[in-house]
């Protein structure tokens, strides 16, 4: 935990310094007991922001991809994951991040601070897509409350196919907790869509992005679905 800090107040300033960002809300944030942020998504980078500038330590779900990485890179990514509690998935295998969602909940149980980004993968034309329910699941499971989390201006850190990160200023906005009455025993698609659709509309609120009206998918299956 104590590296955990070091490393979460190390990154959170360098934020500060180079990107100035904008941050309202904080005092919406609980400050203890199990809590589930939900986020829109517009940058490979949302999660470690996340984690570095909000309140309590968050564990986050993220693209594997980034500590498979050859070199380097992905040796210091991996580091990095670990360090600030995120959790790489391999968003293009069902099962695996169905899988995710097992210490999800068991950091929840204990108290602890889940993130997701409902959209599935990050937006490529800045447009709110429609929820996936596993934060729904998680919050009906557990009770948990939903914190809606909207961030603005990420995706001009980093443009799509570049390797280089500019500074510039963001936005990060911590919504009203949505309170969520947890169900014993099975849970109905109803009852699921319900509760994500709500944390959309919340998350909408607070981003001011125009919605889409389906599932955003990754490129990767974009074109699988392409070849047939």
């Amino acid at each position: 935990m104590k590296l955990y800090r070091l490393a979460q107040e190390a990154v959170a300033t360098l934020f500060r310094v180079t990107c100035r960002p904008v941050i309202t809300g904080e005092e919406n944030f609980p400050a203890t007991g199990p809590v589930i942020v939900a986020s829109n998504h517009l940058s490979f980078l949302d999660g470690i922001i996340l984690s570095a500038l909000m309140p309590r330590r968050v564990g986050f779900i993220t693209k594997a991809s980034l500590a498979n990485a050859p070199g380097i890179k992905g040796k210091v990514m991996t580091f990095v994951y670990d360090v600030l509690g995120l959790i790489p998935v391999d968003r293009s295998r069902q099962s695996e991040s169905v899988a995710a969602l097992e210490p999800a909940l068991k950091l929840l149980g204990q108290g602890g601070v889940f993130g997701v980004f409902p959209e599935g993968t990050r937006s490529r034309d800045g447009r709110l897509y429609r929820g996936r329910t596993g934060v729904a699941f998680s919050a009906l499971s557990t009770g948990a409350p939903v914190v809606p989390v909207a961030l603005k201006g990420t995706e001009r850190l980093q443009k799509p196919g570049s390797r280089i990160i500019r500074p510039r200023k963001f936005e990060l906005h911590i919504g009203t907790p949505l309170e969520v009455q947890r169900v014993d025993g099975r849970q109905t698609g109803a009852q699921r869509r319900e509760v994500v659709d709500r944390v959309m509309d919340a998350i909408a609120a607070l981003s001011g992005q125009e919605r889409a009206d389906g599932y955003n998918v990754p490129p990767s299956v974009e074109r699988d679905a392409a070849r047939g």
